[in-house]
């Protein structure tokens, strides 16, 4: 497998961080106020400003970011059709997300909180609680990044840079060098079998020098030194 393009690290880079703020969008939202009302009972009893928030209209959001942010590890790890799952899941999410946040603002939805803020039974909202808009507006847009990027991530993924590329790359041409002891456990740790010099085999033992083969597998004779004692008189 070769190696991932600048095109699918940008993509790849742009796809976190999408994930980082949209989930991070999410968490912050449903900590916020969503809306006040006032909580009046029957008697001589003055109304209860309330004030509910984002966990308190649903549980959604803060389940999805949380997912969100668990999405970055998933496609960091995950390869191939993994991945294309993985943002199949984020794309859900954040249509998920969009619906419990087009829910929770109805002015029903708003009243039964309001509604379930009261610590005494006989309390109710006294009319239509005020919406705030910031909050709704940060989980919209939360949901919003969460479903592009994991549209993105189902058509791209798979040749975006991960944990799982390494392995895929083929491996270069080592050089065999064995001079030293170091340099043998080295080739023989990198795959190289350091016996052989060349890649048809085994080489050709060199002839020592002053010798010449004779092709029948035998050495001529080698000629002596006579002394200069021994030789023939005439």
């Amino acid at each position: 497998m070769t190696s991932p393009t600048p095109r699918a690290r940008r993509e790849y880079g742009i796809a976190v961080v999408g994930l980082v703020v949209g989930a991070a969008l999410l968490l912050a939202s449903a900590g916020r106020v969503w809306a006040t009302g006032d909580l009046t009972a029957t008697g001589p009893v003055s109304a209860a400003p309330v004030e509910v928030t984002g966990a308190d209209l649903t549980g959604v959001l803060s389940g999805i970011g949380w997912a969100g942010l668990a999405g970055i590890a998933g496609l960091h790890a995950a390869r191939g059709r993994l991945r294309r799952l993985i943002g199949a899941l984020l794309a859900l999410g954040g249509v998920h997300s969009l619906i419990a946040v087009a829910g929770a603002v109805r002015p029903e939805a708003l009243t039964a909180a309001v509604d379930d803020a009261a610590s005494v039974g006989a309390a109710r909202a006294d009319g239509v609680p005020d919406l705030i808009v910031v909050g709704p507006a940060m989980a919209a847009a939360g949901a919003v990044l969460l479903f592009l990027v994991g549209v993105l991530a189902l058509v791209r993924a798979p040749s975006w840079p991960g944990m799982g590329n390494r392995y895929d790359r083929d491996a270069a041409p080592r050089a065999d060098h064995t001079s030293t002891p170091a340099d043998l456990w080295r080739s023989l740790d990198a795959g190289d079998d350091p016996t052989l010099d060349a890649p048809g085999g085994d080489t050709a033992p060199a002839q020592p020098a002053g010798r010449a083969a004779t092709g029948d597998g035998t050495e001529p004779a080698q000629p002596t030194a006579r002394s200069a004692d021994s030789k023939e008189k005439p």
